[in-house]
């Protein structure tokens, strides 16, 4: 078993795909580190050498920015918004959309589970 960046990859999918696995690394990412170290499209995890394993492994350490260090970083940018008051830390802070989307209905993934108003009743036709 592999392990990238904190992440143990799994061993029998391709090596394109398992690296998606790393937050921060997407189709394209990957698709560039395989390229990077010259790797062949149909290659598993389980196919890796161990040399294969710590080219990648630098190349990612050296290239990009993944898993704590992004979530870190992601974090701090929020809170940079949200200690300066701007609308978008403001929204962050109530807990609400950021980028514009409507809130009478449908935003149900930033405000949580609906919360049932008292004394409403319904109505018998």
């Amino acid at each position: 078993m592999a392990r990238i960046a904190g992440v143990n990859l799994p061993t029998n999918k391709r090596v394109v795909i398992a690296l998606q696995y790393i937050h921060g690394i997407g189709q394209k990412k990957a698709q560039e580190i395989m390229d990077g170290v010259r790797l062949t499209a149909d290659r598993r995890v389980s196919q890796l050498t161990d040399q294969e394993v710590l080219q990648i492994r630098e190349m990612i350490d050296r290239d990009y920015v993944v898993e704590g260090d992004l979530r870190r970083e992601v974090a701090m940018n929020i809170k940079r918004l949200m200690d300066l008051g701007c609308y978008r830390g403001l929204r962050h802070r109530k807990g609400l959309p950021v980028r514009g989307q409507r809130t009478h209905t449908n935003a149900r993934t930033r405000k949580g589970p609906a919360k049932a108003i008292a004394g409403k009743k319904k109505v018998t036709a």
